[in-house]
């Protein structure tokens, strides 16, 4: 009788370890997937958001509008920093009403979207540093930034060389 109780015991020991062991390898193996036959390198172009940065895209990679052909007009991304999420935007158009602080731009299928401007926004015009005072009506632009509820906040304007 105390054999069959050892026995039990002993059985029941072995799956609760065995059942631990598969609990804690199962997601192990989920989650680190065997080598594949795919290139290691790092890719052509690396990722925007890397942690840290408090910038919407990283400088010398392009903007989304590049990454889309140079085809795409506006658009607004999700994006992952240190301190929670944060919704990138970006828009291609004309500078259709300019003031001190807030420029709208017109895209070409038609959306304006007003975008406030601060002493952080950086201006490039003609490859250059510039200013937003140095922006006019009618100048077409790359601006990106970031909105928060209604307000879309320029940190980087770009006007291309003209001709």
């Amino acid at each position: 009788m105390r054999t069959r109780h050892t026995t039990a015991a002993a059985g029941v020991g072995v799956a609760g370890l065995l059942g631990l062991g598969l609990y804690l390898a199962v997601p192990a193996f989920a989650d680190d997937p065997s080598p594949s036959a795919s290139p290691t390198a790092e890719p052509k172009h690396p990722r925007w958001d890397r942690p840290g940065e408090d910038r919407p895209f990283r400088r010398g990679h392009g903007l989304p509008g590049h990454r889309l052909g140079g085809h795409g007009v506006h658009g607004e991304a999700t994006v992952q920093r240190d301190d929670g999420f944060r919704l990138a935007t970006w828009q291609r158009g004309e500078i259709t009403a300019l003031s001190s602080t807030t420029l709208t731009v017109k895209s070409a299928d038609g959306v304006s979207w007003t975008w406030t401007t601060n002493a952080d926004t950086r201006v490039r015009k003609d490859h250059e540093k510039a200013a937003v005072k140095d922006l006019a009506d009618g100048d077409k632009i790359l601006v990106a930034g970031e909105r928060s509820g209604g307000t879309r906040t320029a940190k980087l304007i770009r006007v291309p060389k003209a001709g």
